[in-house]
């Protein structure tokens, strides 16, 4: 599918859609947990049907309604899958899954899409075997998925690679229901927000950890159990920074509606890292964000974002428009995600007139620049064709993005929504 942005702007209200991470750590839980869980407004579509694909898959019997998902759970004792579990595009369900494999005496095969297999997953599965499970890759010099697990997990102290939070929250759901007691300890911790996430949904399920304020060590005690219950997933702060973005780079008046602003999702630090740059952007009520774009930014900043590595790829679009050279640090694990957006993001934005330089661990955006109309891929990325779309806007001619239905992964109706706010988005699908 190919999307023609016509330069214009955002005007009324937007909603965006459950979060992502917290859908897939809801259904994981629901499935280990014994009991029927509810979980109100959850991602439907990518991800977040990925999770529950695992889980049907692990034996939990799973009802979709509308906007609501019910798990009946299997109280810890899991079935081993009868075919090859292909978590599609969602990476997120691929490491978390992995260590409930690992909860299953059989062989469980995981796989996932092409970007799937490129993904790193090696520490996570040293980390299993160390922890007394039986995990190894069919590729054994590529480091990443397919990957086979067998149990049962033991417990034991293991140390892991923290660069990737998505490790250390994978050991840390399972470790309840390991038979003894798990040390995780953490080196490189980033993406804490991320991990606090983990930790807070262990907690609403009746687990506690044990660990310091630094997240670099984790003490969780094996032979527990996890209570079944009723959730209502909050809206995706990862998702926020799109619309915040395109609204704040062209002359819009948008309200965001239905936010948590007392989640954990680190990701609401956007909304900070916009009024840093000067943006019009303010809390409306308790639930809703008010931006009016228009405003002259100001970049001369340096962002880290070692806790929100998501954000780059909309936050380097908001830098290109803003006066003076932004700077972003901490991104080497931004280039492990569904693609290297380091490498996407300054090559896309470069291709329509944009002045970015990357470095290993940072990139640099002079500003201001006029986008220029062109043909961009998405390269398959859900987080960059968004970005994209918020550059079409503030484009000075149409921007054409193929590959566009990427979007869905994460935030499904994107396009309407953002036609439905005044975007002019042409919509061409693909021919057969």
């Amino acid at each position: 599918m190919n999307v023609h942005v016509k330069p214009g702007f955002l005007k009324g209200s937007l909603q965006v859609p459950g979060s992502k991470s917290h859908t897939i750590r809801s259904v994981l839980l629901a499935t280990l947990a014994g009991g029927r869980t509810c979980i109100e407004n959850p991602l439907a579509s990518g991800d977040g049907l990925s999770a529950l694909t695992a889980s049907r898959a692990f034996g939990a019997i799973v009802k979709e309604e509308e906007n609501r998902w019910v798990v009946q759970g299997r109280g810890g004792i899991l079935q081993v899958p009868s075919n090859v579990l292909d978590t599609g595009n969602s990476g997120t369900t691929t490491c978390l899954f992995t260590s409930v494999a690992s909860l299953v005496d059989g062989y469980t095969v995981i796989t996932g899409d092409e970007q799937i297999r490129r993904r790193p997953i090696l520490p996570l599965v040293d980390a299993l075997n160390a922890l007394g499970a039986t995990a190894f890759l069919t590729r054994g010099g590529q480091g990443c998925p397919p990957v086979v697990v067998k149990g049962v997990l033991q417990g034991g102290t293991v140390t892991i690679e923290g660069k990737n939070s998505q490790y250390v929250s994978s050991l840390l759901l399972s470790a309840p229901l390991a038979k003894r007691t798990t040390v995780i300890q953490v080196v490189n911790a980033l993406e804490k927000p991320y991990v606090q996430l983990t930790l807070d949904w262990m907690k609403r399920l009746g687990i506690e950890v044990a660990n310091p304020a630094d997240y670099t060590q984790f003490v969780v005690e094996g032979g527990q159990q996890y209570q079944s219950g009723d959730f209502t997933i909050p809206s995706d702060w990862s998702a926020v920074a799109f619309p915040l973005v395109a609204a704040a780079i062209t002359r819009s008046d948008l309200v965001l509606t239905g936010l948590d602003f007392s989640d954990s999702q680190g990701d609401k630090r956007v909304v900070d890292i916009l009024a840093r740059f000067g943006a019009n952007v303010y809390r409306q009520n308790e639930s809703e964000l008010h931006i009016v774009g228009g405003e002259r930014l100001k970049g001369g900043l340096t962002i880290d974002l070692s806790d929100i590595p998501d954000a780059l790829p909309a936050l380097s679009v908001l830098a290109t428009q803003a006066e003076g050279r932004t700077v972003f640090v901490n991104l080497e694990h931004v280039r492990q995600k569904e693609t290297d957006r380091v490498a996407e993001m300054t090559a896309k934005l470069n291709s329509l007139g944009c002045s970015l330089h990357m470095e290993q661990d940072s990139l640099v955006v002079d500003g201001p620049t006029a986008i220029q109309g062109g043909i961009v891929s998405s390269s398959g990325d859900h987080r960059i064709a968004m970005a994209l779309v918020a550059a079409g806007l503030a484009a000075e001619g149409e921007v054409v993005i193929t590959d566009a239905q990427c979007a869905d992964v994460s935030f499904p109706g994107f396009f309407s929504k953002f036609a439905a706010c005044g975007a002019g988005l042409l919509i061409e699908e693909a021919q057969d």
